[in-house]
């Protein structure tokens, strides 16, 4: 049996007892504690990956939401995404000097605090023997030192001939002042059952939801979360937290800062920080316990980021901190050592767990889920009134040029539909182009040289790949850029229904289920791409010249999403793309007149671009302040202030 220490307190000090514990510094005494994760064995429905939260190493075990119950000769770790505390990023990033863990056990066992350094390798950090007992409270006291590059502390739990029972595990830290008021904010449109179930599973998590103050929603689909009966009974669940707001659809941008906009009303002591969360994740209710105990930690405002997990594939992280490059039009590019499309699941070459370890520093983070304090909003305004894309990167970067960083946090993440299945030939890619281009404007020197080049390359691809449509959304997006600051006045609402309109006239936009397609099978055999081209300005010039002469290596053809390259599409005269969501096919077929037409209205852009594009780029710098100003957003909500 294992040896039993006389007690299973390993800190020099006396803990308050939990029921006495307030969310901040006691006026005139010691500061207390707050709640800074919870230790979980399972996630909120059998949908999430287990071994994100627990894994069993050896024999068996019954996990549940906040219990685990080992069977005799057995072996348990946290050492997982979920089940991480992430030291590194508490030390460098908050006062916090140590980390108080508490648990109930039952049985007989070991408990281990074990922490990690910055190349995985592991060390105990604390123990605790326990023999016959019931219901008895194991506590730890760490100190978070040793983690500035990487590194985390998990448990470990073991047993031998007797089972061990262990639940309501609880990571607390000292706050640095009162834990400040959160409204969560969720923008919805028509998805009414994706965003019922995100507000249904911050319903059933009570400890979760007394952390937020108000959950606003704000509705701006045609189809209303109101006209369904089960919006009662979650209403009815969330009682007065839940605000229900309508309003015409100004995109995503436009229902993010109406929560901004709400919960930054009043005096700076009435306003709350706001937690941003998109309507169609799979929500782990623990990231508003996660970013909110470390908005309270940290010694100056910063946006505190949640991670996205994919939902199609939920072992998977989509990337664990993220940059751009506007002048290339680009964002969702990794930091340097970031994981990215990681199998959280699996295991890499030393046999040890994947995990963030080391430390990486995000310059934003999408809107999936973050959380930016009332203080930064009122040093540094509201979201441009773009409609929807790249308006979190903005934010993100305006943040950074004020001071005010972003911590993308490991271990609090929601599953978000996976960017990988969502094709870009649609109508939001008009926003994706624009917007980078109103980015670079504001945060970059506006290279028009940077610019040009990456316009004239998307350009010549979309064309040879048959892309006629894109190629126009392109241009469009361009075109309206050059169109200065006043195209954001109507919230680009008049731009979202144009750029649907043009796109109609471009028959390669539309999806077509396979079963639609009367081709003869032989004519839709499937050829695949080969290897990637060593040089692609030789291979873009070959096939240019096939599409001049007329030529084409195949006829008609079946292409895979995963093979849909330019230099393998442009060697058809007709391709049968398969949609990135795989749901159906998009035909594309050679149009030389579209090119020529397409082409030259590109060479004109570029031009402007190369002659209006610094001037306008200034026009947007001049024109920052009214269009993210609490007045324009009132005008366009229509709210008399």
């Amino acid at each position: 049996m294992l040896r039993t220490p006389d007690s299973t307190d390993t800190s020099t000090d006396v803990a308050a007892p939990a029921d006495d514990r307030e969310t901040g510094p006691a006026d005139g005494g010691r500061p207390a504690p707050i709640l800074a994760q919870r230790g979980l064995f399972f996630g909120p429905s059998g949908k999430a990956p287990e071994d994100l939260y627990s894994v069993v190493e050896m024999g068996t075990a019954r996990r549940r939401r906040h219990r685990i119950d080992l069977s005799p000769g057995s072996r348990v770790h946290t050492n997982t995404y979920f089940g991480r505390f992430h030291a590194t990023y508490w030390q460098r990033w908050t006062p916090v000097t140590e980390v108080e863990v508490e648990a109930v056990v039952t049985g007989s066992g070991r408990v281990r605090l074990m922490a990690s350094d910055t190349n995985k390798v592991w060390r105990v950090a604390a123990v605790a023997d326990v023999e016959d007992v019931v219901e008895q409270k194991v506590r730890f006291v760490a100190p978070i030192d040793r983690f500035l590059d990487g590194g985390g502390m998990w448990l470990e739990l073991t047993t031998e001939i007797d089972g061990m029972s262990v639940s309501d595990v609880r990571w607390s830290v000292v706050a640095v002042r009162p834990v400040p008021r959160t409204d969560l904010v969720i923008c919805t449109y028509n998805r009414v059952d994706d965003c019922l179930n995100t507000l249904q599973s911050l319903a059933d998590d009570p400890g979760a939801l007394a952390l937020v103050g108000t959950v606003e929603v704000v509705d701006q689909g045609s189809d209303p979360l109101e006209s369904r009966e089960r919006f009662l009974d979650v209403a009815a669940a969330l009682g007065e937290h839940l605000r229900y707001v309508r309003q015409p659809n100004l995109g995503g941008a436009g229902g993010f800062t109406r929560g901004l906009f709400d919960a930054t009303a009043g005096a700076p002591e009435e306003q709350s920080d706001i937690l941003l969360m998109d309507d169609d994740v799979m929500l782990e209710p623990e990231i508003v316990v996660r970013l909110t105990s470390f908005a309270a930690s940290t010694a100056t405002p910063m946006i505190i980021g949640g991670q996205m997990l994919n939902l199609l594939h939920p072992g998977h992280l989509h990337v664990s901190a993220e940059r751009a490059d506007p002048e290339k039009l680009v964002n969702g590019l990794e930091i340097a050592g970031a994981l990215r499309e990681a199998y959280l699941l699996g295991l890499d070459e030393r046999n040890l767990p994947i995990n963030q370890e080391r430390r990486v520093d995000a310059e934003y983070n999408g809107w999936w889920s973050c959380l930016i304090p009332a203080a930064i909003v009122r040093e540094i305004g509201y979201p441009l009134p773009v409609f929807f894309q790249w308006d979190d990167v903005e934010y993100g970067y305006r943040a950074r040029a004020h001071g005010f960083p972003t911590v993308t946090l490991p271990g609090a993440g929601v599953w978000h539909a996976d960017f990988g299945w969502k094709d870009w030939d649609e109508w939001h890619r008009y926003f994706n182009l624009r917007n980078a281009l109103i980015m670079a404007a504001l945060h970059t020197d506006f290279s028009t040289k940077r610019v040009i080049t990456r316009v004239g390359h998307l350009l010549s691809t979309y064309l040879i790949a048959m892309h006629y449509g894109l190629t126009a959304t392109l241009l469009q997006a361009v075109e309206d850029f050059l169109d200065g600051p006043e195209i954001l006045d109507d919230g680009s609402v008049a731009a979202a229904a144009e750029i649907r309109r043009i796109r109609a006239a471009y028959p390669e936009t539309i999806v077509h289920p396979m079963s639609e397609m009367s081709d003869d099978f032989r004519d839709l055999q499937i050829v695949r791409a080969a290897n990637e081209p060593g040089n692609l300005w030789l291979t873009f010039a070959k096939r240019a010249a096939y599409h001049v002469l007329g030529r084409a290596p195949h006829g008609t053809g079946t292409v895979a999403a995963g093979d849909a390259h330019w230099w393998h599409v442009s060697l058809f005269d007709r391709a049968v793309v398969t949609d990135m969501g795989e749901t159906g096919v998009r035909i594309r077929q050679r149009d030389p007149e579209r090119v020529k037409t397409l082409a030259k209205r590109g060479l004109v852009a570029m031009r402007r671009l190369r002659s209006e594009g610094p001037a306008v780029a200034q026009r947007y710098r001049d024109d920052m302040g009214r269009l993210t100003s609490r007045a324009n957003w009132a005008r366009l909500y229509g709210v008399d202030e």
